[in-house]
C-alpha cells in the first residue's frame, strides 16, 4: 500500500501558495481573514 500523503513543493504551491490564493475571491478572503487576526505568516511553510 502507498502512503497517502506524497509531499511536492511544485504542486504544493499551485494550491496553496499565496499567488493561488490571491486568484480566487474565496482565497483573497482567507488571506485577509489571516491578516485581521494577526497572522505572523498568511501562507503557512
Amino acid at each position: 500500500m502507498l502512503p497517502t500523503y506524497r509531499p511536492n513543493v511544485r504542486r504544493r504551491k499551485k494550491r496553496i501558495g499565496f499567488r493561488a490564493r490571491m486568484q480566487t475571491k474565496g482565497g483573497r478572503k482567507v488571506l485577509s481573514a489571516r491578516r485581521r487576526k494577526g497572522r505572523e505568516s498568511l501562507i503557512p511553510e
